[in-house]
């Protein structure tokens, strides 16, 4: 689970902002709402992120997908870092180094990792753990030396550091523009496999950009307990589909594999009299076909206990549907995954439904900067509010200053 995700200096966010997933106080409303740790910690199952358009919550998307992309490939894809686009409206942004830290749990440990980049250089990376109140340095890194590592938790990576002293070619080894924590996961290093393996289990998906997601619900259709789950899925949003599967039609001597859903047929008296096939590409609307994408991802969040982050989530869903995927990861049953996502839906904005540190917003100052703030952090706002209403009036800021737009009638 993730408890924190921190960035500086990358796109519109200058200063250093937190996306964070535990408990703002010891306020205990909605319970079912968090999990409670073995620590005692509390982490949050869900996240709301708010703001105009253009303020910049995307971009916190961007960061986390960024974060992870790094991780996985900066070993093999010498260009990694060249996603990272530093703040460009302060001169002094431009000189600095651009931040990343992720805090998240991996068997029963907490574990604190991340890294400083400059013109795609690592000047520093570092990783922490946690067990019980103490937390100890994994290893430290400075340019591309390494300048702390404790054997008893990284055994792997002091090995790896004795070759490199060794090796005539450890230049070629170890890059400066490379990940240690990623060069020890290409060698196939225990802690390192874990740790990346689990960073790469995140999942983020953008509600308008579909047709990657598409194939992925396609291919899941062949796992029969991911079919099981889609189809119930698909019959509770109340679609009218009795059915779905894949299936093989030859067309100008070719064979080409469709997905195909079936609806109930009726006779004169409204009785059932079979089913009737659709090409769900074609036939089916966009609001069912995102449901379709969406949900082997649910799925596999919800089974695996992974982490489910969603641009544009409200797109093309009908609110109650948004409300009842939050209700799923709030839910009692859910025992680990996590659900982040960017919406303006304000129906969603309920005390009910969501607590004050599930809410968050996103605001640019008169300098261009993003700037990330929790509803908790908020004073003077009562748990039972109307988040919804105090929201569009402006009382937690995060909403667009629109001009007279009657004025543009006169062309």
């Amino acid at each position: 689970m993730i408890e924190d995700f921190s960035f500086s200096n990358f796109k519109s966010f200058k200063d250093l902002n937190s996306l964070n997933m535990t408990t703002f106080n010891s306020d205990d409303k909605l319970s079912d709402n968090f999990i409670i740790l073995p620590t005692g910690e509390k982490v949050l199952k869900s996240k709301a992120i708010y703001g105009a358009n253009a303020s910049g919550k995307s971009i916190i998307i961007k960061a986390l997908n960024t974060f992870i992309s790094v991780v996985k490939n900066s070993v093999k894809d010498h260009d990694a870092f060249n996603q990272i686009d530093k703040f460009r409206l302060s001169p002094q942004s431009i000189i600095e180094s651009s931040y990343f830290q992720l805090i998240f749990r991996l068997d029963n440990m907490r574990y604190r990792y991340g890294f400083e980049v400059d013109q795609g250089v690592v000047k520093e990376e570092w990783l922490f753990l946690k067990k019980n109140k103490r937390e100890v340095c994994v290893f430290e890194r400075e340019s591309t030396n390494i300048t702390h590592i404790t054997k008893k938790y990284f055994k792997e990576g002091i090995l790896f550091n004795e070759i490199l002293k060794k090796s005539k070619e450890s230049s070629n080894v170890f890059r400066n523009n490379s990940l240690f924590l990623t060069t020890l996961y290409s060698f196939g290093g225990n802690l390192s496999t874990k740790i990346v393996e689990k960073i790469s289990s995140i999942n983020i998906l953008s509600g308008i950009n579909t047709s990657k997601l598409n194939e992925e619900a396609k291919k899941s259709l062949d796992d029969e307990n991911a079919k099981d789950f889609i189809l119930r899925f698909l019959k509770n949003a109340d679609t009218g589909i009795k059915n779905i599967e894949k299936q093989k039609f030859t067309i100008e001597n070719v064979e080409h594999e469709f997905v195909v859903s079936k609806r109930n047929r009726y006779s004169e008296e409204g009785e059932v009299i079979g089913d009737y096939p659709f090409f769900f590409d074609t036939n089916e609307s966009e609001g069912t076909k995102k449901m379709f994408e969406l949900s082997p991802f649910i799925y596999s969040a919800i089974k695996n206990n992974e982490v489910l982050v969603i641009d544009e989530f409200d797109a093309k869903f009908h609110p109650l549907i948004t409300q009842k995927i939050i209700e799923l990861f709030n839910s009692k049953e859910n025992k680990g995954a996590q659900l982040i996502f960017v919406t303006h839906d304000t129906n969603l904005l309920s005390s009910s439904l969501l607590r004050r540190d599930q809410i968050d917003f996103v605001e640019k100052d008169k300098y261009g900067a993003s700037h990330l703030y929790s509803l908790a952090e908020i004073k003077g706002v009562r748990k039972d509010a109307s988040f919804e209403k105090d929201y569009i009036h402006g009382k937690y800021g995060a909403i667009p200053f629109l001009g007279n737009f009657s004025k543009l009638l006169d062309i």
